[in-house]
């Protein structure tokens, strides 16, 4: 979501208070570390993205070799239009593309031949729309031998995980069939009976969709089996995983339609009153339309964040640490009239601020959570990531071209932070650089005292020294690569979230770039 620039020199991120009464709600960021910043759809294969396979034991197996102790990820949900992961069909799904179909040959459930039409996608970029043909037939047809046969699979019983996770999956497993059965349409574009969940749960199609129904809920059964075993590998290797949340959810959702009483939707057409975004800013004059809706929080704080709450829950029991997209939002949002053509006229809402902060500490009261907090800061804002005591986001893109004051600048750094040479929205180091006005690059050399033809390691060793707790650093940087292997550009809705990297490119960074990254690890007490 937004990573605009700072327009002020304003130091935003200043050291916690002390815990205590009065103190922060969270203190947990205290000791160093550095990992690496890589969806799964990146990793490579043959299955026409990254998927929980052996590449994903191997990236692993690197961050062990490293010295690292962190896997930061995008969000794990099923993406829709546009492919991103801020945008899923449910904020407690998770992604059918990452299944490793190859895994289920053994048990008899596919072919090997079934995967061949994978294998022939590009092996460089994610194909999402020959995936949307792909994958869920395959899926189906695994479903439908998986009754047949019942074989004992190696994730658990299914009958339990959908017992234990009824409580999201009855109805996205049902939102999903209906919007294969209504080609695509959105939720509010359906019968008027099925726009109403509890109508819909009641209707005669609920039992003409039950074989649908049972293949969406298999593919979850599968998903979350294969991430329970990496997350294992994870955790033999030393490694943890930092997962994502985003603050909204997308308005074509499961989420939505099941609980429209928790978002500002008209009770008459279900479509947003207001949808979320930002304004103008580094990244766009338009600003970012982003097209969520915007929730109402008065019904969320009667039930004591209940949602929310379970919503979180789920987010740590496939993660070690989660980080919160778009955290300003939590005090203000910018609340864009529907419909809209961009985010330019809008106003400030307030969030629900302190409080949910509250209800997650009372909950969870050892979650270890970051704070994306880039952006132009109000005081507010500052006051509440402070109250919260959660680590905030430097980019140390963001550094160049102004005064030593610049709060993304390493000497500037509080150590209760998070730095990154550029996150999944920017463009690569090497990229950035060629492209940065020669102020900024004259800038780089003269702070880091380096002649710029390395640009992208330079940037690893300055966040590596960096006081902030915690580094991390996108693989596309750790290659060296430059802007062709952007993973995302902010308000360009098409041809995002598609690089990959070859199996034999990692096999590369073996032997002296790990043993460097040991050596900073050491020098700089990560």
């Amino acid at each position: 979501m937004n990573r605009s620039r700072p327009k002020s020199a304003a130091p935003l991120l200043a050291a916690p208070k002390p815990p205590g009464e009065g103190g922060p709600l969270f203190h947990w960021l205290q000791a160093r570390g550095a990992g690496v910043l890589l969806h799964p759809t990146a990793l490579p294969g043959d299955q026409g993205c990254g998927v929980l396979d052996r590449h994903a034991v191997r990236f692993l197996d690197f961050l062990r070799e490293a010295g690292m102790k962190y896997w930061q990820v995008c969000p794990l949900g099923p993406t829709g239009y546009g492919d991103s992961p801020y945008q899923c069909f449910s904020a407690f799904a998770g992604n059918p593309c990452l299944i490793d179909l190859a895994a289920l040959v053994p048990f008899g459930l596919l072919k090997a031949a079934d995967l061949a039409p994978l294998a022939a996608l590009p092996p460089d970029a994610t194909d999402y729309g020959a995936l949307y043909e792909l994958k869920p037939r395959l899926l189906a047809a695994a479903a439908a031998r998986y009754r047949e046969k019942t074989p004992a699979l190696p994730y658990g019983d299914f009958a339990a995980f959908c017992r234990e996770h009824a409580h999201w999956l009855d109805a996205y497993a049902y939102f999903r069939a209906l919007k294969d059965h209504f080609q695509g349409a959105a939720w509010w574009e359906w019968p008027a009976e099925l726009r109403d969940f509890n109508r819909a749960r009641k209707s005669p199609l609920r039992a003409q969709l039950a074989d649908a129904i049972a293949a969406c809920r298999f593919g979850q059964y599968l998903f979350f089996g294969q991430w329970t075993q990496l997350r294992a590998a994870a955790r033999e290797r030393g490694v943890e995983i930092i997962g994502d949340l985003p603050i909204f959810v997308a308005a074509d959702s499961a989420d939505a339609w099941a609980n429209p009483g928790l978002f500002e939707l008209d009770p008459k057409t279900l479509l947003p009153l207001a949808v979320a975004g930002v304004p103008p800013d580094y990244f766009s004059a338009d600003g970012q339309l982003w097209g969520n809706p915007l929730y109402r929080w008065s019904a969320h704080r009667a039930d004591g964040y209940a949602w929310w709450l379970a919503r979180l829950r789920a987010t740590f029991a496939v993660c070690d640490v989660v980080r919160i997209d778009h955290f300003r939002g939590f005090d203000a949002c910018w609340r864009i009239p529907f419909p809209a053509k961009n985010a330019r006229v809008g106003a400030w809402v307030p969030g629900p601020g302190l409080d949910l902060f509250r209800a997650f500490q009372r909950a969870l009261p050892q979650a270890r959570i970051i704070a994306e907090d880039l952006g132009v800061m109000t005081d507010s804002v500052v006051q509440l990531r402070d109250d919260t005591g959660l680590p905030g986001m430097l980019v140390l893109q963001f550094a160049w071209g102004g005064d030593a004051k610049n709060s993304y600048l390493p000497h500037n750094a509080a150590p209760n932070s998070v730095i990154y040479p550029g996150t999944h929205d920017n463009n690569t180091t090497a990229g950035w650089y060629q492209a940065a006005p020669e102020a900024e690059r004259d800038h780089v050399r003269r702070y880091l005292r380096v002649d710029g033809r390395d640009v992208a390691w330079d940037f690893i060793r300055a966040c590596y020294a960096c006081a902030s707790r915690l580094a991390l650093i996108p693989l596309q940087d750790v290659f060296s690569l430059g802007a062709a292997a952007r993973f995302n550009t902010p308000s360009q809705a098409q041809g995002n979230w598609r690089w990959r990297y070859r199996a034999a490119a990692l096999e590369k960074l073996s032997g002296s770039t790990t043993a460097y990254l040991r050596e900073l690890a050491t020098l700089y007490g990560r």
